[in-house]
């Protein structure tokens, strides 16, 4: 309110000089000349005087008519000069008048001018935009009274940035505005919000989904990557955030990366109550996710072997996960050759889960499950997206497994140790 106040008085001084500089003129004083009455009547004897001496002249013909009519009209014009200060003395009642018409035009033609192409009405919103602010913000958060319309967003959204200019920065102003932007689709605007958040708190669980969500929308494979780092960071803080596990669901499933997409839409499913209405709709999708991967396997591996291997990560270690780990599940012949014979990589997982292994996941044609009899699991969660061991890697083997091709096999790894050095 402050800077309206501000505004007005502005306004006020602006007219107030302008009406100044049309009055001015009619205020200044006149230049009075003291005039003797008997100098005036003195004056006029020595006009009669001299225009008697000028008839004899021309009478004696000394002169002629021209110049008698002439010396005349000069005679006349140096009384009247000589007279003429008698003539402004009141004229100041005139001015006065003259002044106050000048300051009412002035204000008439200002204010028409404004009505018509000023932003009164703007200002008056913007005015009832801020003094609604509290109302508007119960209403959009707290979920009270009725939905905020399309003009109550912007009004939202205006009363927002102008108490951010007023008090600095604040997060939650920060993270409402980006919301807000969201709902009236100026994702532009909404990222920009966020990341102002997101300065001032790194770790905010809410400014992380709704950004996610915001740079899902955006849709370039950046922002999706970005978004799915930043819901990784939130479900290890917080494993049963539903918001950041449907959103990391979707972006398997839009990548048809099925297996990361069916392990999501599980934990999900694991987290809604029977009864509550989007449990039927996830179990529908992870039916379908693993009608999918069903088809895949049966196109890719016939009747080779199917591992089915379920990993889980000790208590001691979850405090250890590496920012934008990446958990990849292979299995290598106990006694053989040193490359995976079938490889799962996730870069988008919530342990505990299981991943399937089979001869379609092998490496090379010749290297796969049903070449060998005895095999062992890894599961190792990476600090970046490369299969090569780094120091601060978590790791976990299984037993030695004997392969049976006509069957499903369990298989149980536990992620147990931190990889030291690349040699360990």
């Amino acid at each position: 309110m402050i800077e309206l106040t501000q505004m007005w008085g502005v306004f006020a001084l602006l007219g107030i000089l302008s009406c100044l500089f049309v009055v001015m003129p009619f205020l200044r004083k006149e230049k009075v000349v003291s005039v003797d009455h008997d100098a005036n009547a003195q004056r006029i004897e020595i006009y009669h005087q001299r225009l008697d001496e000028l008839k004899g002249e021309l009478e004696n013909q000394r002169i002629g008519q021209n110049d008698f009519e002439e010396s005349v009209i000069e005679l006349k014009r140096r009384l009247l000069n000589e007279l003429s200060p008698e003539q402004t003395l009141d004229t100041r009642g005139n001015n006065l008048v003259l002044g106050a018409t000048g300051i009412a035009f002035t204000v008439v033609v200002s204010s028409v001018f404004y009505y018509f192409t000023g932003s009164h009405q703007q200002i008056a919103n913007w005015q009832k935009a801020v003094e609604k602010l509290p109302e508007y913000g119960e209403r959009a958060v707290l979920q009270t009274g009725e939905p905020l319309s399309a003009n109550e967003l912007q009004a939202f959204a205006l009363g927002l940035r102008t108490k951010l200019a007023n008090s600095g920065d604040d997060a939650v102003a920060w993270m409402l505005l980006g919301r807000v932007a969201m709902s009236l689709n100026d994702y532009e605007m909404a990222m920009q919000a966020f990341d102002k958040a997101l300065i001032m708190q790194p770790d905010n669980h809410n400014v992380l989904v709704n950004y996610s969500q915001a740079l899902l929308i955006e849709g370039s494979e950046a922002s999706i990557n970005r978004a799915a780092r930043m819901l990784s960071r939130v479900l290890r803080a917080e494993p049963q955030n539903i918001d950041a596990i449907s959103l990391l669901a979707l972006i398997a499933y839009e990548r048809e990366d099925w297996l990361e997409a069916k392990s999501a839409f599980e934990v999900l499913l694991s987290t809604v109550q029977p009864n509550d209405p989007r449990y039927a709709m996830i179990k529908q999708r992870i039916d379908e996710i693993a009608e999918k991967l069903g088809e895949n396997e049966s196109v890719h591996s016939g009747s080779g072997p199917q591992l089915s291997v379920q990993v889980r990560i000790d208590d001691k270690l979850v405090s250890q996960l590496p920012d934008n780990a990446t958990l990849f599940v292979f299995a290598k012949a106990a006694n053989g050759p040193r490359m995976p014979l079938a490889v799962q990589k996730l870069t988008v997982f919530n342990l505990p889960l299981v991943v399937t292994l089979n001869d379609s996941m092998a490496m090379l044609p010749d290297l796969k499950l049903s070449n060998f009899n005895k095999v062992v699991i890894t599961a190792r969660i990476s600090i970046d997206d490369s299969v090569m061991t780094q120091a601060g890697e978590l790791e976990g083997t299984s037993d030695v497994i004997t392969i049976n091709n006509d069957m499903r096999q369990q298989v149980n790894v536990i992620i147990s140790r931190v990889i030291t050095s690349t040699g360990s």
